[in-house]
């Protein structure tokens, strides 16, 4: 139990709400068009200058100013989209100089002040490994490898994988399955968070590396559709997938973790889902993408009901938060543009643009460091600007 209680805490730690005030929560004429360059431009460079610190690190300020492996690989993902080559650089120094875990070439996921000043991998799991965050980095660098034709960012990505694959995938039943991270293989149970599932990225490592990527692809997407279609913990199932699953090592079988913070709400992880999978899709035409996103058809009716999201979802359907949460519409982008263009639109103009402030050519200062990473990567995957050139 140990080994998860960092995982734990930081997820009851994601319990606090964050409540936004849009302007108007009802559909209203088109009022604002930017230029896609310019809107993603300058609130990149906003955020360089909020969250990036000067030696690369990139700071939560909404958590106590801790740093994640995930907030490292956000950075480098937005950087080499932009082509910001030397911000990139820059953080990807930092991480590998400091989070780098001694002993293979994933990282430690959560950084910060250990008390008296004192800096490093923070204690009760701080050490431990985010496959999502190390799945990012590795693609980041291939993308950078790409972009800036230097096969350094590649030779340093295929280190990544192949620790990855050793330390991360785990065979379940007679399938492979990406693991929550290091940690998450004890007992007679696999950790998986499903928001952690990213088929294209897979797809490229398999284009650099010995092992066998494709073979997580077919079981992670019959995987989203069981747990979304079964009730786990709740009586009945809206169809959206949980934030987390424990699947037993023996058949592969899938049901709520019982653990403490690790819930089956669609919620502060589960709604990156939507964004993943769109990605999968509009890279590589792939049908079982298209049909997932389709299958989410209760966000669809309570938007159309409602006008709004809720910032969290229960299992079953029932709101948990009902504040409207940006990074909800943020990722919910990824569906809405798939199986719904019309509301895409709708979406995009009423409740992600009007995060974008004009005096500060920047989503709102306001806003934490998940809502205005999320409300970037919506924007610019439905802009199309998310390529894996």
């Amino acid at each position: 139990m140990k080994k998860y209680l960092g995982v734990i805490l930081f997820a009851i730690g994601l319990g606090i709400t964050i409540g936004v005030i849009y302007a108007n929560s009802r559909f209203v004429k088109k009022t604002r068009t930017f230029s896609p360059y310019t809107l993603l431009t300058s609130s990149w460079e906003k955020y360089k200058i909020r969250f990036i610190n000067n030696d690369g690190r990139v700071i939560d300020y909404s958590q106590d100013g801790i740093t994640t492996s995930e907030g490292q690989s956000y950075a480098m993902l937005q950087a080499v989209w932009m082509d910001d080559r030397e911000i990139f650089d820059l953080v990807w120094s930092w991480t590998k100089n400091t989070l780098k875990r001694p002993d293979d070439n994933l990282f430690g996921w959560r950084w910060g002040n250990k008390g008296q000043d004192e800096y490093g991998l923070l204690p009760n799991g701080g050490d431990n490994s985010a496959s999502d965050a190390d799945t990012d980095v590795a693609l980041a660098l291939i993308l950078a490898a790409k972009r800036w034709n230097n096969s350094k960012y590649l030779d340093e990505a295929k280190l990544i994988i192949a620790d990855i694959w050793k330390l991360e995938v785990y065979e379940a039943g007679t399938d492979n399955y990406l693991i929550a991270g290091n940690w998450a293989s004890g007992g007679d149970k696999i950790i998986v968070n499903p928001s952690y599932f990213s088929p294209y990225a897979w797809r490229l490592f398999a284009q650099v590396d010995k092992n066998n990527w494709n073979s997580l692809i077919d079981p992670g997407y019959r995987l989203l559709s069981r747990i979304s279609e079964n009730n786990l913990d709740k009586s009945t199932t809206s169809g959206l997938p949980p934030d987390w699953v424990a699947v037993y090592k023996n058949d592969g079988r899938a049901e709520a973790t019982n653990m403490n913070g690790l819930t089956t709400n669609y919620g502060y992880d589960a709604i990156r889902i939507p964004w993943r999978i769109a990605i999968d899709y509009l890279w590589n035409k792939e049908s079982k993408a298209k049909s997932y996103l389709s299958s989410l058809s209760y966000m669809k009716k309570y938007y159309q009901d409602n006008k709004k999201l809720p910032g969290t979802f229960s299992h079953d359907g029932g709101v948990v938060n009902g504040n409207e949460n940006p990074a909800m519409y943020g990722t919910a982008l990824g569906y809405f543009m798939v199986v719904d263009p019309e509301l895409a639109e709708e979406i995009y103009q009423e409740k992600v643009i009007q995060q974008y402030v004009n005096d500060t050519n920047s989503f709102s200062d306001d806003l934490p460091y998940y809502e205005v990473n999320w409300l970037w990567f919506g924007t610019a995957l439905y802009l199309h600007y998310l390529i894996p050139f």
